[in-house]
């Protein structure tokens, strides 16, 4: 099969574009459904297409090369790329993004602590917990120690159980308002 560049520079750039946004959209934490693994496995389609692409244009992309400007482009992120196996000096690795840590901060505390911060009786707590499908047996349990330490999954029940259930117009005059969540 003889290569064509009708197909293989917009496959290119195609393949480019679909790795570009779910690259960022997984760098700012925005990823959804299935970005990450269309990242992840549709960039091996970006491989192929650029891969066709170089062998299509053989002839420029050796000219490219051949000048210093193009190996000192070239050679600077095959440089970088070598440095992003090693950790840099004097850094900690950070596991996860950065609301993590409150994120795992609340799944240490106990029920007691969670129902404070949730606003509710510790109680209410439970039955939240219950319904979000994670049952407990003390008021001194932790959430990390009933889900695990996975801060995606912490932070799924997180959300289930502190959000502020909406309000009818019958019982929202006899919700204190010292616990109300703000107009958004």
């Amino acid at each position: 099969m003889r290569l064509q560049r009708d197909w293989v520079t917009p496959a290119t750039i195609g393949a480019f574009t679909l790795s570009a946004v779910t690259g960022v959209l997984m760098f700012f934490h925005f990823d959804i459904a299935l970005n990450k693994l269309a990242h992840e496995w549709l960039s091996w389609v970006l491989v192929a297409a650029v891969v066709a692409h170089v062998l299509t244009n053989l002839a420029p992309f050796k000219r490219h090369l051949k000048g210093q400007r193009g190996q000192a482009v070239v050679g600077a992120f095959v440089l970088v790329l070598g440095l992003s196996f090693f950790p840099l000096l004097g850094s900690q690795k950070q596991d996860g993004p950065p609301f993590a840590v409150p994120v795992q901060a609340l799944a240490r505390a106990p029920l007691t602590v969670l129902a404070q911060v949730g606003g509710v009786p510790v109680a209410q707590m439970r039955e939240r917990l219950l319904a979000a499908g994670v049952a407990t047996t003390s008021d001194d349990q932790r959430l990390d120690e009933l889900v695990g330490p996975a801060v995606r999954k912490q932070l799924g029940v997180l959300r289930q159980v502190l959000a502020v259930p909406a309000t009818t117009s019958a019982n929202a005059e006899s919700a204190p308002t010292s616990t109300s969540a703000p107009a958004r």
